[in-house]
């Protein structure tokens, strides 16, 4: 008898194979940047445990704040206005707030993420009504002209910080609930909008424009990382591109915030609009490559404003130089990139909520570092924004550490279903 013959196996070619993995890419209800998640690779993946190089790149950024905060405040006493203030009661109070933050961010890390689901509407009604708290004389602080924080004693809590986390999880819920209508402006985005633009109203009563462009820009990347089509993205984005116009050309001191941004080194704006903006390149110029040393900075003795919290990289570039700018540059890259990754491998394994979550704080973080670093190089107009982990605030470190804290918790549910488990 003859031997059977086993046919031979079909080789099927490399583009067919390309072809396939887009396909089944094209199923995820959702944009996850890249085809590296739908295919299956051959290696070996440690899932064990969590995302320490995330935790580490966080602590880097806060211990050099906590030193940059002591370093920018240590001579504020010597000025009449903050005479009753030790040369320690700033960097005190900073540590301070870290240390609360941490064990805000532990108890927030043992939550699961479909309870932040189910909570998110909630939350979000809670955040506005911090937000009209705030405007409510007796009840909110008036600080610089601006009436931002509610007074908690001793320390002073800012509702826009909470806003932009309850903001970006009630867009995360929102978009896993319209998904099968995501195509459809009025029955996916206007609503949306019309929240984004209640929140909008109430910030910029206060005023607070920089915490409202934080927010639209995190609702927007949300509606579109959730799937919404390009055509009503781009006229989202022009929507409220014209919005802005409109709120800076209706107002006046606005507008002179941006004629000094194009000419700081004028007669007329050097020293009223510009006055910040140029001292903060004069530090960052006597900085040069190196900088002039860690407590050398000449510029935070009470010639350039408000050096300990929207302008704490001018004093990173004069002490540190050039190298200290690049470090932090290229420190917030890197983490805005890890964060965003764990969202689209939450997505990958189909937790849609969690993986939007993950990288709305992505976003929120990306570009509220790029907005305080381009205003600090004068490469932007200014803006009330700080740096985040870095400069001095308390509402801002909370609420930084709180949302790290969310992330941790979807790299860790996402490891528990690569091993195999139940998120």
């Amino acid at each position: 008898m003859n031997a059977a013959v086993e046919p031979s196996p079909v080789i099927e070619p490399k583009g067919r194979k390309r072809r396939a993995a887009r396909a089944a890419s094209e199923h995820l209800p959702v944009r996850i940047g890249g085809m590296e998640y739908a295919r299956t690779a051959n290696t070996p993946t440690r899932v064990l445990g969590f995302d320490q190089a995330l935790i580490w790149a966080c602590l880097f950024l806060l211990a050099w704040g906590l030193v940059m905060v002591y370093s920018a405040t240590i001579a504020m006493p010597d000025n009449p206005r903050f005479a009753r203030f030790g040369p320690n009661f700033f960097v005190y109070r900073h540590a301070l707030w870290i240390c609360v933050a941490f064990v805000a961010a532990l108890i927030t890390f043992q939550v699961r993420m479909d309870w932040w689901e189910k909570a998110a509407p909630w939350l979000f009604v809670v955040a506005l009504a911090l937000l009209i708290a705030v405007l409510i004389p007796h009840v909110g602080s008036v600080i610089n002209g601006a009436r931002r924080w509610i007074s908690l004693g001793p320390m002073n809590f800012q509702p826009s910080e909470v806003a932009k986390l309850a903001v970006l999880l009630y867009a995360s819920d929102y978009m896993v609930r319209k998904m099968d209508v995501k195509e459809r402006f009025f029955r996916a985005v206007l609503p949306m909008g019309v929240a984004v633009g209640v929140v909008g109203l109430l910030l910029l009563a206060q005023p607070d424009m920089g915490a409202f462009m934080v927010i639209a820009v995190i609702a927007m990347g949300i509606l579109f990382l959730g799937g919404v089509n390009a055509r009503m993205f781009f006229l989202i984005a022009a929507v409220l591109v014209v919005a802005f116009a409109l709120m800076i050309a209706s107002s006046e001191w606005r507008r002179e915030r941006i004629f000094a941004y194009l000419d700081p080194w004028s007669e007329v704006h050097a020293l009223g609009k510009g006055y910040q903006l140029s001292h903060s390149l004069i530090a960052i110029g006597r900085g040069e490559i190196f900088g002039v040393g860690l407590g050398g900075s000449i510029e935070k003795l009470h010639w350039l404003p408000e050096a300990h919290t929207d302008f704490l990289l001018a004093v990173i570039g004069e002490e540190f130089g050039l190298i200290g700018v690049v470090c932090v540059i290229g420190m917030f890259m890197w983490l805005t990139r890890r964060i965003m990754h764990i969202g689209r491998q939450a997505i990958a394994l189909d937790r849609v909520f969690s993986g939007l979550v993950a990288q709305g704080i992505g976003l929120w973080m990306g570009f509220q570092a790029f907005i305080n670093i381009g205003v600090n190089l004068g490469a932007l107009p200014t803006k009330g924004l700080t740096l985040p982990f870095m400069s001095y605030g308390g509402s801002a470190i909370l609420a930084n550490l709180v949302a790290i804290a969310i992330v941790l918790r979807v790299d860790v549910e996402n490891r528990q279903l690569m091993r195999g488990g139940r998120a």
